[in-house]
């Protein structure tokens, strides 16, 4: 049966072509890390550094937007929690963590 089969020879290697093959090989993981770093990484960590600042400056009175759509006039600043009056007399405790927008004054009477 080893008849109908020929058999298969590797060809040899040259011998400059393996250093510079892995030389590549190393240039295109350098690369390929830059560029998720730059494209994906990078803008998050901005983005996350903009929302912490954007929390730690929130005070009694702001006008803000939650991940929910909901806009309301912060009554108080807790650590973790914020109370918005949503309404004339109606608030809710929302986490900080979940105000995405402030707003400028004067949004909620034109809303």
């Amino acid at each position: 049966m080893n008849g109908l089969i020929s058999d298969a020879w590797a060809q040899a290697a040259s011998p400059g072509a393996a250093p510079g093959g892995q030389f590549q090989f190393i240039l295109m993981m350098a690369a390929f890390i830059a560029l998720f770093y730059f494209m994906l990484i990078r803008p998050q960590q901005k983005r996350s550094r903009e929302h912490q600042a954007l929390l730690s400056k929130l005070a009694a009175g702001d006008e803000v937007v939650t991940s929910g759509g909901m806009l309301g006039k912060i009554a108080e600043v807790g650590d973790t929690f914020v109370t918005l009056e949503v309404a004339d007399g109606v608030r809710v405790k929302v986490q900080k963590a979940q105000i995405t927008q402030l707003m400028p004054k004067g949004t909620l009477k034109s809303a």
